[in-house]
Parts: structure tokens; C-alpha cells; sequence
């Protein structure tokens, strides 16, 4: 029997084509262009009809719902894939080691740029805020309830699920991510036995990256019902009333990427604005929805492609999307000291570090929970014992308009942790990494499957927008004539052949 490989009669074909720069695609058929104007038609119509805009609200969920359906079987079968396709399993290990060292370096880092910024500016002075008067909604009770209830170890024992089939069904990466390292690892102990399962896992991953490229058409109608909802559930008001702080966080979280990630693209010789334009039409998806989930899986398509190990990148990335929160540390230190400043509550220089300290332990506790950024802050709050809990309600109304800068900068911090780590493996190319940065044309990474990145960030399904994909049904050249065997195949037979070919080199 024949082996059929992706190393076959057919690479010089795809090679040939990769070699040849592929067609700008227009603006007005690039995914960002229609997210970004539906973002911007969505401000309008919660501003100008507010009820109509609230009204939006399940367009928006619905979208966000169909992508988090995705995103813990991707994920799983992601981390799967790497792991047992690895041949020392201590690399793995390590690599999980140095992610963790690097998301609370980062993490300290993002904490003191809001402390050092709320302690320059004190916003908070002058408010005055009596916590026995502040009333406390439905809403935020339930979330100061949980907060108060959280305590700092319990993110260690909520890792292991209670059932396998459980964290699928709520959506818990952290506990994913688990099932996932241990499934991995015993595939990888099988050997030979498990090659199959393997091979099967493989082809599952392609699947559901298909499906999440059919997703990915509706994004610009999800971004628009979120953002209309926002606005007009929130109002225009809440920015004005509160535009000090808003604006303080943006600020600070853009100095913290331009400064501390900026700095460590510069150490790898990279860009990061570059980095940042390669990832426009997943910034443009998390401004529309307020949450960095959608993009999980297109980050992670696009840093394999960029040249980092698939291994690598499973890991990395959905562990950072728990642990490596940026966005969320320096939003947690610029709430607490602000509710602080605001309730007339004096914290020394020692109180503000020991205040750092449990917020480090209490942010991955609420990793992954919905309202988690204001459990962690209750819990911060609650385990200090000398800033009122119930100020939080001063921050509550401006939270939805902080939350797009929070992921964002969240999404950043994972990018650059992902392809630091990669270089601290020595697995990072960055040469690679550098062109495809700069829009450059590359040729596709060995080992990528054969889904294309357009089909995941792309309207028009026939256009190559980075300049590094070879046609979706390449024409194969044949060594030899197969017509002098007495068998006619038509192109469609030849696509159907290459379709079916796995993303790998191994005999079927």
C-alpha cells in the first residue's frame, strides 16, 4: 500500500504557489472592516435608541455563546495534540514551569503600574464616600457575596474537575486544561497504541477549527448587539460622570504594553505594533465583545504560523488566559486604591504591598468565572479587611466600559508571553516571526494543518489576505501520467486527494 504524505509528489506544487505573493484582499471584504463599523453602528443605536439597543442584547450573547461552545474543545484537543506528539515529556514541564514564572512576573509588573498611577493621580480624594450609606444592587450583591466567600487557595482545588465531562459543559478552562495535560500525557505513554487516537485527535482539531471559521462570519452582527446593548444599557453618562478613571486605566494600560511588552518584543528583536496589526481582526472581535475569548483560537492559529511550536502554543496560551490576566492586575490595583481614596481609608506603603500580595493569590481564584474581576476585588477587599467591600459599588456602573480595555490588554500579554516563552525553549523562530509580522510572504510550517487563517479571519473564502497560503484546492502535479494506467481522475478526484491528506508525514 502506498503511503500518502503531505512530503509527496504534491509539495513542490504548494511550494511553487507559496512562493508567489498573494492578492491584497480589499478593505471592504476584511472580517475588521465590517466588525469595526458594526461596532461603531451599535455606539450609534444604543446612544440614539437606548430601549432598542438593550433590545439587542441576545444577538450579542448568542455570538459569544457559539464561540465559548468552541473554545474548550479546541483547547482540549489543542493541548492533546502537542503534548502527545512531543518526544521528551520533561520539555513539557518545563515549559509549563517557565509559563508560570513569567505570568506572575508579568502580573507583579502590571500591579504596580497601577498602583504607582492611582497613587500619582489619587482620583479617589474628594469623594468622600460613606461605606454604612453606599446601597448595594441585586447584581453586585451576589458578586461582593461570592467575593467574600473566596478564599485564596481555592483556585489549587478547583483545578480538578469532579467529573470529566463537567468542565465542558460550564466552560472552566483551568479544569480543561487539566484533563487535557493528563490526557495528553498518558496518549503520549502509550506509544505506538495510542498513535491512533492521535491521528484522530489531529483531524478533530482541523474539524473544529472549520467550524469556528463558519462562527466567524457572524461576528460583525455579535459585536453590534453587544455593543448596542452596552450602551444602551449603561448610557453615555456613565463615561462622563466617571471619564477619570476610565481614562487613567487606558492610559496606564497602554504604557504598560508600549513600555514593559514593548520592551520584552524589543528584547526578542520583534515589533509589537507590528504584532499588533497582524492581529487586527481578533482586537477588532474583542472590542465588539467585550471579552478576549473569541479570539483564543485565532491567536493561537496565527503564533503557530508566526513559528512557534503547536506544543508551545497549547499550553501557553489557554494557561495564560487564566493566569497571565495583565489587563486584570492593573485594573484590580487602580479599583482597590481608588475605593480606598474614595472612602477616606489611609493605606501605608506596606498595606499597598500587602495588598499586591493577595491580590496575586486572589486574581486566579476567580480565573475564569463570570463577574471574576469583581470576586477577585471583593476578595481582595474582604481578605485586607481595612477597604469597605461595598465600595465596589462606586466603580460597578464604568465596569462594562473598562472590560474591552482589560481584554485587550489581557490578549497582548498572552501574545508576548507565548512567543517569550517560545524563545525561552529555544523553539521560537524568530526570523519567521519577524516576516510574518511584517506581512511578508512565508511558506506554511510543516506541520500546520491544512485549514487556512482566512477561513478563521477572513469574509471572502477564496482571498489570502497575509500572502502565505496556497490556493484552498491547489492544482497537484502528477510525476508521471496517470492516464497510461487505463484510470481517468478528474480535478475534483485530485482535490478530493488532497483534502483528505493528514497535516502531517505519516504513512495512513
Amino acid at each position: 500500500m502506498d503511503h500518502i504524505t503531505t512530503a509527496g509528489p504534491a509539495a513542490p506544487a504548494k511550494n511553487q504557489t507559496a512562493k508567489n505573493a498573494a492578492p491584497k484582499t480589499r478593505w471592504y471584504k476584511q472580517l475588521y472592516f465590517w466588525v469595526l463599523t458594526a461596532i461603531l453602528v451599535g455606539i450609534l443605536v444604543g446612544w440614539l435608541a437606548p430601549s432598542f439597543g438593550i433590545a439587542m442584547e441576545p444577538i450579542g450573547t448568542t455570538f459569544v455563546n457559539s464561540m465559548k461552545m468552541l473554545i474548550g474543545p479546541i483547547v482540549f484537543l489543542t493541548i492533546v495534540g502537542g503534548i502527545a506528539s512531543v518526544a521528551d515529556l520533561k520539555k513539557v514541564g518545563m515549559t509549563g514551569l517557565k509559563a508560570l514564572t513569567y505570568f506572575q512576573v508579568g502580573t507583579i509588573l502590571a500591579m504596580i503600574f497601577g498602583l504607582v498611577a492611582i497613587n500619582i493621580f489619587r482620583l479617589g480624594d474628594g469623594v468622600n464616600a460613606d461605606a454604612d450609606s453606599i446601597e448595594t444592587s441585586e447584581s453586585a450583591a451576589k458578586l461582593i457575596d461570592a467575593g467574600a466567600n473566596q478564599e485564596w487557595w481555592q483556585f489549587l482545588t478547583h483545578i480538578i474537575p469532579n467529573s470529566i465531562v463537567g468542565p465542558f459543559v460550564e466552560g472552566d478552562i483551568l479544569q480543561i486544561i487539566f484533563i487535557a495535560v493528563v490526557f495528553g500525557i498518558a496518549l503520549n505513554a502509550m506509544g505506538k497504541v495510542g498513535a491512533p487516537v492521535l491521528d484522530g485527535v489531529q483531524r478533530l482539531t482541523g474539524v473544529m477549527f472549520k467550524i469556528l471559521s463558519f462562527t466567524m462570519k457572524a461576528a460583525p452582527i455579535g459585536a453590534f448587539g453587544a455593543m448596542a446593548f452596552a450602551v444602551g444599557k449603561y448610557g453615555v453618562s456613565s463615561l462622563t460622570s466617571m471619564g477619570g478613571l476610565i481614562a487613567l486605566f487606558y492610559i496606564t494600560s497602554i504604557l504598560f504594553v508600549v513600555v514593559v511588552l514593548g520592551s520584552v518584543m524589543a528584547f526578542l528583536k520583534l515589533n509589537i505594533f507590528k504584532m499588533i496589526r497582524h492581529l487586527k481582526e481578533e482586537y477588532m472581535l474583542i472590542l465588539g465583545t467585550s471579552t478576549a475569548e473569541p479570539a483564543l483560537p485565532g491567536l493561537m492559529r496565527k503564533l503557530e504560523h508566526a513559528g512557534v511550536k503547536k506544543e508551545t502554543v497549547g499550553l501557553v496560551v489557554p494557561t495564560g488566559y487564566s493566569f497571565n490576566l495583565d489587563g486584570a492586575a492593573i485594573y484590580l490595583s487602580l479599583a482597590a486604591l481608588y475605593i480606598a481614596q474614595a472612602t477616606n481609608t489611609d493605606l501605608t506603603l506596606g498595606q499597598q504591598l500587602g495588598l499586591l500580595a493577595v491580590m496575586l493569590l486572589t486574581s486566579k481564584g476567580a480565573a475564569g468565572v463570570a463577574g471574576g474581576g469583581f470576586i477577585a476585588l471583593t476578595a481582595t477587599l474582604t481578605t485586607i479587611g481595612t477597604i469597605p467591600a461595598a465600595g465596589i459599588m462606586l466603580i460597578f456602573g464604568i465596569d462594562k466600559f473598562m472590560s474591552e480595555c482589560r481584554a485587550l490588554v489581557n490578549f497582548t500579554g498572552n501574545a508576548v508571553a507565548t512567543l517569550f516563552i517560545a524563545w525561552w525553549d529555544r523553539t521560537l523562530d524568530a526570523d519567521r516571526a519577524r516576516r510574518v509580522f511584517n506581512g511578508e510572504t512565508v511558506e506554511p510550517m510543516p506541520a500546520e494543518d491544512p485549514i487556512h487563517l482566512d477561513d478563521v479571519t477572513d469574509l471572502d473564502e477564496d482571498l489570502a489576505e497575509y500572502g502565505h497560503h496556497s490556493p484552498k484546492h491547489p492544482a497537484v502535479e502528477d510525476p508521471a501520467p496517470r492516464h497510461a494506467a487505463g484510470v481517468e481522475h478528474s480535478p475534483s478526484d485530485e482535490r478530493l486527494s488532497a483534502e483528505r491528506r493528514p497535516a502531517y508525514s505519516e504513512p495512513i
